[in-house]
């Protein structure tokens, strides 16, 4: 198992999301990282519907209100805590969760190797 640093917690602003390219499954891939209420949350950006990256804009992964992760190509609306679809077209699905820690307030991936 290895581990690949992100950033600092605190370059990802409370509230709102970020995009990190990373190696994940052998590969650099598109990763989201949310954080909401001082708790991070990391998943890989791709929508479980249609495999497409659910940002149309770089950055932008959450609705207006800011309280849910939204899928742009089709406004699929998914849970930050669980990454879990709560609307058409695919509700029940859910984000591909990206183990990770904290250690010394950094964000890191975990890799299994």
């Amino acid at each position: 198992m290895s581990t690949h640093r992100l950033c600092a917690v605190n370059e990802i602003p409370d509230g709102d999301s970020i995009e990190f390219m990373a190696p994940f499954q052998g590969r650099d891939r598109s990763l989201i990282a949310v954080r909401k209420n001082g708790k991070v949350y990391l998943y890989l950006n791709s929508c479980p519907h249609t495999g497409l990256t659910l940002d149309f804009t770089p950055n932008q992964f959450l609705n207006l209100e800011m309280t849910h992760i939204l899928c742009a190509n089709h406004m699929a609306y998914f849970e930050i805590d669980t990454g879990l679809c709560i609307s058409d077209p695919c509700p029940g699905e859910k984000l591909t969760p990206i183990n990770y820690e904290i250690r010394d307030d950094d964000v890191y991936l975990i890799a299994d190797d």
